[in-house]
């Protein structure tokens, strides 16, 4: 027998069948599972939210209080500049955000018939099948139907709507105390753990750190320039709604290798009501600003990678969006990444520990 569990080959198939009986475990108790997370993710959601803003802002935090500065004050400047640089932001792209969002309201009745003729020049198209016609027909139906459902179904929860800003008014009071005192809560948590295991698990959370803190906050820098970029790209090719758009595109690029589809698709089904040739300008500029992010930006911003194959990449966002939606895809690549760190820890723990 011991001469099985030195081959690796029998080991992976062992570690393979104990990963599938769990994940059959886990689908036989999926529904007691669903009503636990939510229960979970409706009190847990303003800490959570509270430690990733911790996460982002503690280097800074930490830099203040190694100039002599205490934390507390630290963590007040950090508020103050933030509350400052938002009020001057809101306060500058408000008005065009308003005024580019009611020439959309005024023009949508354009765009519609607009878009009723490309569907009908497309049906009257003769060289076309008529299958092709009647799975087109039937797509767009789809699609009308659920952003109608989409829409009725936020109307019915618009009642939740108090809850969010009750999350939005604690997670800044809970972020403060976690940032002002993170280092007590830090020996606080070491204290727990046993002594002789003290020393691995201050590696395992230097390796989470490593894998993490480069991604993340490089990931929110990336996303503004990303932003900028597109921005810069629809004014020189005079889109309208520039600035939505490109805020569309900012927010979605936070999701590796799918957010640049999604970010892309309302400014392309938006030039499409324009011109065929809107839509390759469009095409052109996403495409530039995506090159541009995968070969100059993302290596010199966000620096070290998460050493995660494009697979494995793929599958956690398939993963977390089936879970969580499109929280899910943003959360997936880094939920992923200290899932491989705690593994790789507990493998060489348990599987490489020196026998006595």
């Amino acid at each position: 027998m011991e001469r099985f569990w030195r081959n690796r080959w029998f080991v992976g198939l062992v570690y393979l069948l104990l990963a599938l009986a769990c994940i059959y475990m886990l689908l036989l108790i999926k529904p007691i599972l669903l009503s636990l997370f939510t229960f979970l993710k409706a009190i847990l959601a303003p800490f959570f939210i509270a430690v990733i803003i911790s996460y982002i802002l503690n280097p800074v935090v930490n830099m203040l209080n190694q100039r002599k500065v205490p934390r507390t004050i630290a963590v007040l400047l950090i508020y103050c500049v933030f509350i400052s640089s938002l009020t001057v932001i809101i306060m500058n792209m408000t008005p065009v955000f308003m005024t580019q969002i009611a020439e959309l309201n005024e023009h949508m009745p354009q765009m519609e018939i607009r878009a009723q003729s490309i569907v009908d020049g497309f049906n009257q198209n003769r060289l076309l099948p008529d299958s092709v016609r009647d799975g087109f027909n039937h797509s767009l139906t789809k699609l009308e139907n659920s952003i109608s459902m989409a829409i009725s179904n936020y109307m019915n929860q618009i009642g939740s709507t108090i809850s969010m800003l009750f999350i939005a008014f604690i997670v800044p009071f809970v972020a403060f105390y976690i940032m002002k005192d993170f280092q007590i809560i830090e020996k606080t948590a070491l204290a727990i753990v046993p002594k002789e295991h003290r020393k691995k698990t201050v590696k395992l959370l230097i390796d989470i750190d490593t894998a993490l803190g480069n991604y993340i906050r490089g990931q929110l820098l990336v996303c503004v320039i990303i932003g900028g970029l597109a921005y810069l790209g629809y004014w020189l090719i005079d889109m309208p709604y520039a600035l939505l758009l490109a805020s569309v595109v900012a927010v979605f690029n936070i999701i590796p290798y799918l957010g640049p589809f999604f970010g892309a698709a309302p400014a392309i089904i938006m030039a499409s009501t324009i011109s065929l040739k809107m839509v390759l300008f469009v095409a052109i500029v996403n495409l530039a600003v995506q090159i541009l992010e995968g070969n100059v930006i993302s290596p010199q911003v966000v620096g070290k990678k998460l050493h995660m194959h494009p697979l494995v990449i793929i599958f956690a966002l398939l993963v977390g969006g089936e879970v969580a939606g499109i929280v899910g895809l943003i959360l997936a690549v880094p939920f992923f990444a200290v899932m491989k760190v705690i593994i790789q820890h507990v493998f060489l723990h348990y599987v490489h520990k020196p026998t006595t």
